[in-house]
């Protein structure tokens, strides 16, 4: 633990990050205060373990973290440095130009305060769902509100460590453009294809593969939540939103005309190209998704093996990949479809492959292909 994060830190707002903050520090002998204005959150929020509800009379504390909606944020770091004047403030809102802005027109002194945004999270919230790893090795963006001093700065850098968390500099404009298209854009994404399920029937449902699973997965999310999150990141959301929507716009188109055409002979030239093109260009973009180590997805080769729907089958499995030598980079485990297994999707480097699935055959495992 680092000198920075020694002294109490004060967590306010016991969400799912807040509360996740507390825990990991808990955990590490930090003494940690927590503020909420919901009574409930905050007794929960003790009850897990994330720290102690602050005392009026209580010490006071070196760092505060704000994790609170975007749309308050700028208010409650406003007052957090005004009750603390020793303290260095930052806060963990996933938009970092609006409350910025919002500090800067306020006339706030800025010195004490660092922006910064944990890339970490999960479809449930609250401090129930919080949990003290949540940040291992994960991005945690650290914007210079260009009037921060270097010790606060290091403060929330040390946070950020203290956390096993990656620190990443970035300027509060270029966060919110990056994180407009890697984390708004797919929850939007999600939540209008899982709307498209709502009137489906149970028939239809029943046909639902892991592709679907996948897509939709974060369509769980918190609903007020994500309006103040994509409101205060507004121009940035609309400015990728209105490419795919042309983008959308000429699928649609195509396949209109690939519907009103009476045979393959009579559909317009480039029509199929269109098509086509989005899924090439998918393809394109989906490689260039970081994995393990920041290489690429596209560089592993994938074994997948059907695993039995029973205690201890799927832990059998790695033990055997283990024995065989073999190091996992990733793992997926899907749905069998009417059966009562389950197929896990192992990625590992190319070259180990073949031995990767000789070892299995010969451990009696089914490979599908």
């Amino acid at each position: 633990m680092t000198i920075a994060t020694k002294g109490p830190v004060r967590v306010v707002g016991t969400g799912l990050l807040g509360a996740s903050v507390g825990l990991a520090l808990t955990r590490e002998g930090v003494e940690v205060q927590l503020s909420d204005p919901s009574r409930t959150a905050l007794a929960l929020a003790r009850d897990v373990g994330a720290g102690t509800p602050a005392r009026p009379d209580g010490p006071e504390p070196a760092l505060v973290v704000v994790a609170a909606p975007p749309d308050v944020t700028a208010d409650v770091v406003r007052a957090e440095l005004a009750a603390h004047p020793h303290a260095v403030v930052t806060d963990v809102a996933s938009v970092k130009g609006y409350v910025l802005e919002e500090l800067r027109a306020a006339g706030v002194d800025l010195a004490r305060y660092v922006g910064s945004h944990p890339m970490a999270g999960r479809e449930r919230s609250g401090p129930a769902a919080a949990v003290p790893d949540l940040f291992l090795g994960r991005p945690w963006v650290i914007t210079d509100s260009g009037s921060s001093d270097p010790e606060a700065l290091l403060a929330v850098r040390s946070l950020a460590v203290d956390l096993g968390a990656v620190p990443v500099p970035m300027a509060a404009a270029a966060h919110d453009a990056a994180v407009a298209t890697v984390s708004h854009l797919p929850q939007l994404v999600a939540s209008l294809a899982a709307a498209r399920l709502r009137g489906l029937d149970d028939a239809a449902l029943g046909l639902a593969g892991q592709g679907l699973r996948d897509v939709t997965r974060i369509a769980a999310s918190d609903p007020a939540l994500w309006t103040s999150i994509l409101a205060a990141n507004a121009l940035a959301v609309r400015s990728v939103l209105v490419p795919l929507r042309d983008d959308l716009d000429r699928v649609v188109d195509a396949l209109t005309s690939a519907a009103l055409a009476t045979g393959p002979e009579d559909v317009a030239p480039g029509t199929l190209a269109a098509i086509a093109d989005v899924i090439a260009a998918g393809n394109a973009g989906q490689a260039r998704i970081p994995g393990k180590h920041g290489g690429r997805q596209s560089s592993y080769a994938v074994v997948t093996v059907l695993v039995p729907d029973q205690p201890g089958e799927l832990a059998h499995l790695l033990a055997d990949v283990g024995a065989a030598g073999v190091n996992l980079e990733d793992l997926r485990i899907e749905h069998a479809a009417g059966r009562a297994a389950g197929m896990a999707a192992i990625s590992v480097l190319p070259d180990r492959e073949e031995d990767l699935v000789a070892a299995l055959a010969e451990r009696g495992w089914r490979l599908v292909e």
